[in-house]
């Protein structure tokens, strides 16, 4: 395919575009060869390396999926490519999806990917439809931010983010969840009171016990090839301050209880 050089400009300088949350994501493949990765700023935060653990993993042949705060695009087209018949792409940052809008026109993917300007706030909010797989990467630690009630305190920010878990399954089969450590992404309001993954692993299983059975937990560690996402052990479960926070945030694939199964006693 080829990308007149008016429509690559455009979306070099959407991506480049200042906004809040801007220059996260690496291009997904798909649009590397138009656009060029060395065309953009981006200060990744390891896409590629949580999207090759979730491969190992799942299979997403004609899946219908949810990309709640996809910022701009990466597991969206990921998600295409991997054989996903539908993406509802639900991103409140306008630069952001204007440049999955003008991607997706470009690339000719308009039927498969339905662009959504919004922030869901889940608490009071339902998917517009039922889906196979949600990614909700990063998102939920910003209540009261980016969306909700601002005048929400710590203990109110949990029992929104708790109750959007909890909500989400009745409208997914999978949800693919990474929660910060901080709330709205603010060191000095920190969500846990011991920043472990377990006291966030806690949480994670008391807020969706019932709803939600955890079936793998990525963690990520330095290996001699770079970072690589891998299952939880005793020694990758202790904190490593030396790869940043987000690193440190475990990676979760969780089933619905409504998928049908029944979810154990103790997820």
């Amino acid at each position: 395919m080829n990308m007149p050089d008016a429509q690559r400009a455009l979306l070099i300088d959407l991506y480049n575009k200042s906004s809040k949350h801007s220059s996260y994501q690496v291009l997904p493949n798909c649009l590397r060869p138009f656009v060029g990765q060395e065309k953009i700023v981006t200060s990744s935060r390891f896409e590629r390396e949580r999207w090759s653990y979730l491969l190992s993993f799942l299979d997403f042949s004609d899946a219908a999926i949810a990309d709640i705060g996809g910022n701009t695009g990466y597991f969206t087209y990921e998600a295409l490519d991997a054989g996903a018949a539908h993406v509802s792409y639900i991103e409140g940052n306008a630069v952001h999806a204007e440049f999955v809008k003008q991607s997706a026109s470009l690339l000719k993917r308009e039927a498969r990917i339905e662009v959504r300007n919004e922030y869901l706030n889940l608490t009071d909010e339902e998917l517009p439809e039922n889906v196979d797989f949600v990614f909700l990467l990063n998102v939920l630690h910003h209540i009261g931010d980016d969306y909700g009630d601002k005048s929400i305190n710590r203990t109110q920010a949990l029992a929104s983010i708790s109750a959007a878990l909890r909500r989400l399954s009745t409208s997914a089969t999978y949800l693919i969840f990474q929660l910060g450590f901080n709330w709205k992404g603010n060191i000095n309001l920190p969500l846990f009171e011991t920043g472990s993954k377990a006291e966030l692993l806690d949480f994670v299983r008391n807020a969706t016990r019932g709803f939600w059975k955890i079936e793998h937990i990525g963690i990520a560690e330095r290996t001699a090839f770079g970072v690589a996402f891998k299952e939880a052990t005793p020694d990758n479960m202790i904190r490593d301050d030396s790869l940043g926070e987000f690193l440190n945030r475990p990676l979760l694939i969780m089933k619905s209880c409504n998928a049908p199964m029944i979810c154990p006693i103790d997820n």
